[in-house]
């Protein structure tokens, strides 16, 4: 247990920093509930993608800007193409914007692998371009989304003899969670993940060691991609429309 705590000193922080402030809300406003806290989760969910998004970047020694581009991108695009379509046409959506989302990264990455620009010059220049796409996809505000997928972030997870408990857990922080352990656990433990690793500790060591620091590089910024396409659609599916204008994601997710 010890070991385990030194280890991840900085998750329990923030474990014990979120709980003061929980406690510190209560206090403050004695009627914050259960309620409010699913409305801060769905609010926190499309940032939380996007950390995810650029996290996996700067482990491998790099950097994205065009995370919030992209996830304007892939919020429009998804919102246009559910608006006015059935329920059961959303099942072909998501796995859509998904994939257009890892297409778009793995762009970034080729770029940045081909023309050894350096990362910053060539997602700064992405960003315009996808910025410019969101923009050309919706101009304005709008678009919808499936009732099913909204349904999947809005309210809580019921516990069958728990239900004070399962008030307090959110639907949009179990997907969360999910999605992140999906990608990220099997990632971490693989060759590739450690590869991702190897290259953002010191590229030339990697590349001595044999590690393939392009193609790594590529999949990388695809994994980004990703899950900033999950980004996009947490977006949609929170505010139930598209908006074409990147938020505050991308400082957000670099600070993060």
């Amino acid at each position: 247990m010890t070991r385990l705590v030194r280890r991840q000193g900085w998750v329990a922080g923030l474990l014990v920093l979120f709980v003061v402030l929980l406690v510190i809300t209560r206090l403050i406003q004695p009627g914050y509930g259960s309620g409010d806290f699913g409305s801060l989760v769905r609010a926190v969910l499309p940032y939380a993608f996007a950390v995810a998004a650029q996290t996996i970047v700067v482990i491998a020694g790099g950097i994205d800007l065009s995370v919030g581009a992209m996830m304007a991108l892939t919020s429009v695009t998804a919102a246009t193409m559910m608006d006015g379509a059935s329920e059961e046409y959303a099942l072909f959506v998501v796995p859509f914007v998904l994939a257009m989302g890892l297409v778009l990264g793995a762009v970034n990455g080729m770029l940045i692998v081909v023309t050894r620009v350096p990362d910053i010059v060539v997602t700064l220049a992405t960003l315009f371009v996808l910025q410019g796409a969101a923009l050309l996809v919706l101009g304005a505000p709008g678009g919808a989304v499936a009732e099913w997928l909204r349904a999947t972030i809005v309210g809580t997870v019921s516990i069958p003899g728990l239900p004070e408990i399962s008030a307090w857990i959110p639907k949009a922080l179990v997907l969360l969670v999910v999605c992140l352990c999906i990608i990220w656990i099997p990632l971490k433990r693989s060759k590739l993940g450690l590869s991702i690793y190897a290259i953002g500790s010191s590229e030339l060591a990697a590349f001595r060691s044999g590690v393939p620091v392009a193609r790594t590089r590529i999949i990388a910024y695809a994994l980004s991609g990703l899950f900033a396409a999950m980004g996009g659609l947490a977006l949609t599916m929170s505010t139930g429309i598209g908006a074409p204008i990147p938020g505050p994601y991308l400082l957000a997710s670099v600070a993060a």
